[in-house]
Order: structure tokens, then C-alpha cells, then sequence
């Protein structure tokens, strides 16, 4: 049975990685094939194993491929995107407070146009913005609502970068199939102040625990920690803490993971066990260890509900429900067996669960604990038991941390040492005890002082240089190579050899990232929204040019998207960060690079006084003349020269204008010039801006990309970075024709993702991130 839950677990995999799904008549066929070849299966030893194998593998194919054309079928079609449509439904689930207002799931039950059943709203206060009718005062919103809104939508889009977190298949897996905004007007209105549906009821629970949470705690600095805890509340947890988390190796225990569902369904147990046997009317009626496992069950299926029902809390709870029916039916499963029961409904309700990071942080996890765990002969002491088992655990996370992380704790054996007991045994059922109407408010208070006590040791062990493992994303075969190592080393003691284990380790670390050759330029323009960030890399060196936007006060380009690309490439420091001018949508990520990856120096058009400069341990202004040369590639800005800052004129037209150049290939680098600056450079450097590659200035405004200029650079390809539906219009219509007449190849980052461009001695090729890694639900 568990090889043939893992091969059914194998076709869903298989499927949830295609850039086009079978159509329903190849999903029919492979059905009826895994049918006969279960049959077959019975009657042949061998062959019959492998076909058995075959037809679960197919049956995970068409189970995951039927439930994803169901879910592609409600679509936002292409011409209601941007539309004011009027809606009518529920919210769905926790609103949530972000910058300027609030944002929440909504379950559509009626509209003026066709639009997905179940979608993503924005309600915005009101702001200083062009357009005040669409910033707006948000009403207070409580889940279970119905409401008429009007809205505007779009289909689910996100950036595509190498190694980048994938937010379409987020929202693809959370079935929520469109995006958008309230828009203002007199008709939206509650309709209804409670829908009666279980699915509403809980979340009005949820939030009605967080609301009073927020009461009694008030504005204490770790209030959102208990909220998550208790019920699962991720948001209410201030981003600064979760990078707390991430370098101490705790991030599996400030949410509501496993283990919190398995110690409540175990204290909910000993608490019926113990009073269950002292009434001996309901002890002869039904055994203790009955009455136990029921509770735990019970106990585990509230708190999964309470706290939002996520892959960890669920895996756990269908291990607890085959351990309560083992218990009541008198048989006794394997642990194995029990896992991978849990492990086929998971994946039979939740196809898409495969694509969920904690999906295989968690089943890892506990399959790493039974592995170690069975198989051995002697009592061993607790004390014993808990540290190879945390041993194992720690060593075990390490190659899946390091493929979907780049990097790993190492404070987190002393952090986790500390807060598992802390966090699962104290504090979490605190915060389930809190939401009591009685206990709770003292109960809160003394939950928040253990956590601040916890928080005081974390923060410090953050603080170390040596608190966390960064590098490069290591190849798939060296994360192989290290599971199997791993579970080697893991052996029992005096098995022969363990060491080799070590030893199947070592490529996983030591395997560089790739790199151009001599004389060759990789030049990555990264797919980060409507703004510029590109990645110009050599042999031996790595170049950023401008870092993207500023999305709001506590997130930007340069932490959500730069960084975390720089380390899975291996980069781990930077030679010259290009600042082209102070624009947000170009520098606004520059600070957290320059505060969290060393440059050795900032070049920009920035004003002296500009507090970029202070961060770079060197800084000077671009300047028309500035050339160097990096492993026979060649650097040249030929724009703006010395006068230029003294002339009037926006930022814009300071932007630096760079100039990249092998022994075959160019490309130029132009930041957001207009007209006139393009004019300049015609007049300074005449032919010296022509170039293979062209990145059409300031994302292929009307104002920029003058017909002259063109003929000028002539190029051959022409790289856009710009946001989807974004409100400046960018690329121009008229823009994109001049390329086109001019015989220009255009691709954008919008439609295609990140645009990978080689510069070798076999001449231009380019890679767009969509295309290199497809998927069926991108686009979609």
C-alpha cells in the first residue's frame, strides 16, 4: 500500500509540473489504463508489482489533471479584466489589515458579467492618488457577510523569476482564480450580517478570537504571535519577526504546525482518559483508550478547523483519525502505513498540496522521525530519544531548506531546544485556553510574557554573524545524493560505515553555481513589476543595475525578489550596484540590498546628500567617460556627462546609461530617458550606441524610443520591464510599433517573466523564465 500511495503521489507531482494539461479524452485513456493494469497486476509477480505501480502513478495524473481543468474552467474572462463589474456574495474568510485598507477572500454568488466563483478584494481607504474615487474609507468587514460590491478584477498574475516563489500557483492552490479592488459607489452595501454555512461560521470564530486577542492584549509587541497560534493568523505577525524566525531555524513553531495539533489532541486526551476512568458507569460503557482516542480526534479536528486548516495541521489530523479508528477497531498499523494514508487523503482532497513548501517540510519531517524511530531494540531514555530525534531532524531539513531556501540555521538546535517545549507545551495552549471567557485575559497575559522571553533569546541568536548558512541553490542530484545520505548517517549506532553518509553531503555544498565563461556576459533582467532591476554577471564578477520599486513601507523589490535571487545564482557580493536615477520604481529596493549584500561600490545619477550614499562603503556619480573591463567584457556610461547635473531637468533624463560589451555582442542599458537625452547621446556618440540588445528607455513610455534613436542603436532584440495592466499604459502602443517597423524582436517581463540574455561567442540567445519553466496554471 505505501508504494503505491507514493506512486499516486508521483503522477500528481508529474502533472503539477506541465505547462499544458492532457485534454480530458488522454486523462479518460490513462484512467482506463491504470484500471487494467491493477488488474493485470494480480495475476503477474513481478511485472505485476511494476504495472500496479503504473496504474496508481496514471490514477494521480487523471485524478490531479480532472480537478485542474475543473478549477482552470472558472476563469476571469480576458475581456472583463479592468471592467466595473457589480457582484453580490459572502466574505470568505479573515479580512486582513494591509497599508491602505483591508484585503479579504470573497466567494461570489451573483454578477453582472462572468466572473470566478471565488476571488481576492482590496477595499483601500482613502489616499493621496490621481484617481480618489478609487481610494475610498473601507467599512468595518466581518467574515460570513454578504455584500453588493462594485469591483474591478484581473486574472492572477506574478513575477517569474529563477528560483522565485511562484504566487500564482499560491493562489491557483487556494482556488482564488481572480484579483482586484472595491470601486466607490452608492450602491455597495451589507446586505447581510451572518450567512449560516460551517465553513462561515469558522472563520467568524477566527475572527472573533483575533478581535478579542487585539482587545485584551492591545498594541504589545508579540500580540500577533498568540493570534497566529491560536488561530492561525500568519499576517498578524510583523514581518521584521519572521526573519527572526528564518535565522533561528523556528518558523515551523510560530505557525500552527503538527506538533501544536498533535500536543492538544494529546493534553484533550489525557484530560478525557483522566476523567473518564472515574466514573465507572461510562468506563464499563466504553473502554478509556476508546474514549481517549475519540477526544484527541475531536480535539485535533477543532483546532485544524480554528486555526485555518493548513497542510501541516491536516496531515497531522488524518494520522490521528487512522490511529483513533486503529484504536477502536482493535488493530494495530505500522507507522509507516499510518503516514501514508494520511499522505493519500491529503492528496486526493488537495491535489495541489505537492506545490505547498510546507507540504514537504512536514510529511519530510515526520517520515525522518518514523525512520529513525523504528527498528530498534532496548528502552531508550527519553532524554536520549528527544535529542537523536531533534539530531535527525535538524540534519534531515537540511537539503530541502537548501534547495527551497538557499540557506539553513545554525543557532537552531539551541533555538529549537528551547521552544519546542516552550511554544507547543506552554505557550500555544495559553493562547487556546485565552479564548475562554473567563481564564482567558490572565491566562494572554502571562502567554505574552513567555513569549517575549523567547523572543529576547531568538532576537539575540539572530544576531549572530554566524546564525545562518547561505549559498547557492545546489543541484537537484546533490539534494538526492544528500537524503540518501542523510538516511545513512542516521543509522543505528554500530551499523558499519554511517561516515559515508557525511561524505554523500559534501557536493550538496560544495557544487558552485554556474557562471559565463571568459569573455562572456549573462544579463538577467529580473521580473519584478513595473520598475528595473538588472543582474549583469561574468567569470568573476556581478553587477546590479537599479533595484525596483518600493511596494509599500515594509516590502520592496530588493528584499522580496533581488535578494533571494542573488543567493540561489551565488552571488555573495556585489562588485558595482548602478543606481540609474532616484526614482522608486528603480531604486527603491536599493537600501536592503546594499544593507544585506556587500557592494563594493554605488555608482548613480543620486544627489550628493541622497542617503544611499552613506550606506555604500564607496559611492561616485555616473559620469559619460567612467569605462572598466571585467574578464573580456567591456563597461562603458556614456551618459550623462559632468554638465548634465547642472542642467535643469528631471531624473529622468540624469539617468546613467550604460553600455555592456563582449568581443560579438552589446547591449545598452538606459534607465528612464526621454526624447531629448536620447537626442544628447545621438549628438555626443553617434554610432557608439549601437548596440545587439536595447533596452527601450524609461519601459517604452510614449516619450522615449524616438524614431532617431532606434535607427541609432539598431538593434536586434529589445527587452521591456514592465508591470502587468500597469496604469501608466507602459509599453505604448505606438512605441512597440516603431520596434516592430524596425524589424526590433520585443520581449517583455510582463507576458514572459524574467528574460535571461547570454552574450557568447556564438552570438545573442535568450531565455525568458515562463518559457523555461512552464506551467499550466501560468497565464491561466
Amino acid at each position: 500500500m505505501r508504494l503505491l500511495v507514493l506512486s499516486f503521489a508521483a503522477g500528481i507531482l508529474w502533472l503539477q509540473h506541465q505547462g499544458d494539461l492532457p485534454d480530458v479524452a488522454v486523462l479518460v485513456v490513462a484512467a482506463a489504463v491504470a484500471a487494467i493494469a491493477a488488474a493485470l497486476g494480480r495475476r503477474v509477480r513481478f511485472a505485476g508489482v511494476a504495472l500496479a505501480l503504473l496504474a496508481a502513478a496514471l490514477a494521480g495524473a487523471a485524478w490531479a489533471g480532472w480537478r485542474a481543468q475543473e478549477r482552470l474552467a472558472d476563469a476571469l474572462p480576458i475581456g472583463n479584466e479592468g471592467r466595473d463589474i457589480e457582484i453580490t456574495g459572502v466574505v470568505a474568510g479573515l479580512p486582513q489589515v494591509i497599508e491602505r485598507g483591508l484585503r479579504f477572500d470573497f466567494d461570489v454568488e451573483q454578477s453582472g458579467a462572468t466572473v470566478p466563483a471565488h476571488i481576492s478584494l482590496a477595499w483601500y481607504r482613502g489616499w493621496q492618488a490621481q484617481d480618489d474615487d478609487d481610494l475610498h474609507a473601507a467599512p468595518e468587514i466581518r467574515a460570513g457577510e454578504r455584500w453588493r460590491l462594485l469591483v474591478r478584477l484581473k486574472r492572477p498574475h506574478s513575477n517569474v523569476n529563477p528560483h522565485g516563489f511562484d504566487y500564482e500557483a499560491w493562489l491557483f492552490e487556494r482556488d482564488i482564480r481572480a484579483a482586484g479592488y472595491v470601486r466607490k459607489s452608492e450602491r455597495n452595501a451589507r446586505l447581510d450580517e451572518r450567512v449560516d454555512r460551517p465553513a462561515y461560521w469558522v472563520e467568524r470564530l477566527r475572527q472573533s478570537v483575533r478581535d478579542r486577542f487585539q482587545r485584551i492584549l492591545g498594541d504589545v509587541p508579540y500580540a500577533g504571535i498568540l493570534v497566529a497560534l491560536a488561530v492561525g493568523d500568519q499576517q498578524s505577525i510583523e514581518s521584521g519577526y519572521w526573519r527572526t524566525f528564518a535565522r533561528t531555524g523556528v518558523t515551523h513553531l510560530l505557525s500552527v504546525s503538527g506538533l501544536h495539533v498533535t500536543m492538544v489532541a494529546g493534553l484533550v486526551a489525557w484530560l478525557a482518559g483522566w476523567g473518564w476512568r472515574r466514573v465507572p458507569a461510562l468506563a464499563l460503557r466504553l473502554p478509556t483508550q476508546k474514549a481517549m482516542a475519540a477526544a484527541g480526534m475531536l480535539a485535533a479536528f477543532a483546532y485544524a478547523l480554528l486555526a485555518g486548516f493548513e497542510v501541516p495541521a491536516q496531515r497531522t489530523l488524518y494520522m490521528l483519525i487512522v490511529v483513533a479508528l486503529a484504536v477502536w477497531s482493535g488493530r494495530n498499523f505500522s507507522s509507516s502505513r499510518v503516514l501514508s494514508v494520511a499522505l493519500a487523503i491529503v492528496l486526493a482532497l488537495d491535489p495541489w498540496a505537492v506545490l505547498a513548501v510546507g507540504f514537504w517540510l512536514s510529511f519530510g519531517a515526520v517520515g525522518l522521525l518514523f525512520y529513525i524511530g523504528t527498528g530498534r531494540l532496548g528502552k531508550e531514555h527519553w532524554l536520549a530519544a528527544w535529542g537523536r530525534a531533534q539530531w535527525a531532524v535538524t540534519l534531515g531539513m537540511i537539503p530541502a531548506l537548501l534547495a527551497l531556501f538557499q540557506q539553513f540555521s545554525l543557532v537552531s538546535p539551541i533555538a529549537n531546544a528551547v521552544a519546542i517545549p516552550l511554544v507547543s507545551m506552554v505557550i500555544t495552549p495559553l493562547a487556546l485556553l485565552g479564548t475562554l471567557p473567563l481564564l482567558g485575559e490572565p491566562l494572554l497575559h502571562l502567554g505574552h510574557w513567555l513569549t517575549d522571553i523567547l523572543m529576547q533569546l531568538l532576537q539575540w541568536l539572530a544576531t549572530s554573524r554566524w546564525a545562518v548558512w547561505q549559498q547557492q541553490a545546489p543541484p537537484a542530484w546533490t539534494v538526492g545524493l544528500a537524503l540518501f545520505g542523510i538516511g545513512w548517517l542516521v543509522l543505528p549506532r554500530g551499523f558499519p560505515s554511517r561516515w559515508l553518509g557525511a561524505v554523500a553531503l559534501a557536493p550538496l555544498i560544495l557544487i558552485p553555481a554556474p557562471r559565463p565563461a571568459e569573455g562572456e556576459a549573462l544579463v538577467r533582467m529580473l521580473d519584478i513589476g513595473q520598475g528595473l532591476a538588472v543582474h549583469i554577471q561574468t567569470a568573476q564578477h556581478d553587477m546590479l543595475y537599479d533595484t525596483g520599486p518600493m511596494y509599500s513601507l515594509d516590502a520592496d523589490a530588493g528584499d522580496r525578489l533581488i535578494i533571494p535571487y542573488l543567493r540561489a545564482v551565488g552571488v555573495r557580493r556585489l562588485d558595482m550596484l548602478m543606481v540609474s536615477h532616484q526614482d522608486n520604481d528603480h531604486a527603491g529596493g536599493a537600501g536592503v540590498v546594499l544593507t544585506v549584500l556587500p557592494a563594493t561600490v554605488l555608482s548613480s545619477s543620486l544627489p550628493n546628500y541622497h542617503p544611499l550614499n552613506t550606506i555604500a562603503p564607496s559611492s561616485h556619480r555616473c559620469q559619460d567617460g567612467d569605462r572598466w573591463q571585467w574578464d573580456g567584457v567591456s563597461f562603458e556610461v556614456l551618459y550623462p556627462a559632468a554638465g548634465d547635473y547642472e542642467a535643469k531637468g528631471t531624473t529622468n533624463s540624469r539617468s546613467c546609461v550604460l553600455k555592456i560589451s563582449t568581443p560579438t555582442d552589446s547591449i545598452l542599458l538606459t534607465g528612464d530617458i526621454e526624447a531629448k537625452t536620447e537626442a544628447k547621446l545621438l549628438a555626443r556618440h553617434g554610432s557608439e550606441i549601437a548596440a545587439a540588445v536595447v533596452l527601450p528607455p524609461h519601459h517604452g513610455s510614449r516619450t522615449s524610443s524616438s524614431a532617431a534613436f532606434i535607427q541609432g542603436v539598431s538593434p536586434r532584440l529589445a527587452l521591456i520591464s514592465t508591470g502587468y495592466r500597469n496604469r501608466f499604459g507602459h509599453p505604448a502602443t505606438e512605441v512597440v510599433e516603431r520596434y516592430t517597423q524596425a524589424g526590433v524582436e520585443m520581449r517583455r517581463t510582463d507576458l514572459e517573466g524574467a528574460l535571461s540574455i547570454r552574450l557568447t561567442a556564438g552570438g545573442v540567445a535568450v531565455e525568458t523564465e515562463r518559457q523555461r519553466r512552464p506551467r499550466y496554471w501560468h497565464g491561466a
